[in-house]
């Protein structure tokens, strides 16, 4: 008996998640509000708030697979040769974690930096970046003289201290992969 409420609330589930995709589609993510989720599921209020706490988690999720898509594609990417070629292959992934302010901010208080005691999507999503920035370290030409761990994190920081100055009105001038540039080579040469 319990089967068949099973499905109907993951039915229900990926009914609110593909509201939510479409709300986001027309307004982004900051704009979309619960109240155009459950309008677009056809649910009500307390049906959302059953299956997410509060619109955070939902955008932890949506956030979170959004960078799974572009972590597949890296997967699926020969090692980069230089710091020229794998900032190239970040900005996309960078670009879009830039698009709003509001991603950015979720980003961060889901990156597991912000101490939650909870793992989420977004969390998993930085483990798995730093598992695929290993093998493209390891594999190329960069220095070896610190741990692969160390020099994949210090990709992570950096690149999310880029993105966090181009929110800041006194350091936007630098294109975000003009710094990264100079802060990777920095890190990763000889």
């Amino acid at each position: 008996m319990s089967k068949p409420v099973q499905k109907r609330s993951q039915a229900t589930r990926a009914k609110l998640i593909e509201a939510a995709e479409k709300a986001i589609a027309s307004k982004g993510y900051g704009a979309m509000r619960v109240e155009d989720v459950v309008q677009e599921a056809g649910v009500a209020k307390g049906t959302f708030f059953a299956h997410f706490q509060d619109k955070d988690v939902l955008m932890d999720l949506l956030i979170g697979q959004e960078i799974e898509t572009y972590l597949d594609a890296f997967e699926e990417m020969a090692p980069p040769d230089s710091v020229d070629e794998l900032v190239k292959r970040l900005m996309p992934l960078m670009n879009f974690m830039s698009s709003e302010r509001y991603v950015f901010d979720v980003i961060l208080r889901h990156s597991g930096a912000a101490a939650k005691e909870e793992i989420g999507p977004i969390a998993r999503t930085f483990e798995h970046q730093v598992v695929i920035f290993i093998r493209w370290l390891t594999e190329k030409p960069f220095r070896k003289d610190v741990s692969p761990l160390i020099l994949a994190e210090g990709i992570q920081a950096f690149a999310v201290q880029c993105i966090g100055l181009q929110f800041c009105a006194i350091n936007r001038e630098e294109p975000m992969h003009s710094r990264l540039t100079h802060y990777l080579n920095a890190w990763l040469s000889f």
